[in-house]
């Protein structure tokens, strides 16, 4: 993989893992957080140029629906949080 390339699948892991942290609800945010490592350590071992270019073209539209979806989640949080997050200070 090129260094151009690697580049941007790191930065794609970073948004995801960024964005993920956004969510309001604690089931969204540790879904896709624990989903986008997944997805990103399953697809590592890839030496595929063509696969490796449309896992990146996926990854990106799968990031803006993540980003959206973050920023809907905001909108309308309760401000509730469950037994198993730890409190914010």
């Amino acid at each position: 993989m090129s260094t151009a390339t690697s580049t941007k699948v790191l930065s794609l892991y970073r948004n995801f893992i960024r964005h993920g942290h956004k969510f309001s609800s604690y089931n969204f945010r540790d879904y896709t957080v624990r989903r986008s490592r997944d997805a990103f350590r399953s697809n590592m071992t890839e030496t595929s140029k063509d696969k490796i270019a449309s896992f990146i073209a996926k990854a990106e539209q799968d990031l803006a629906i993540v980003k959206r979806q973050a920023a809907i989640s905001q909108m309308y949080t309760n401000g509730e949080h469950l037994v198993v997050e730890a409190p914010k200070h």
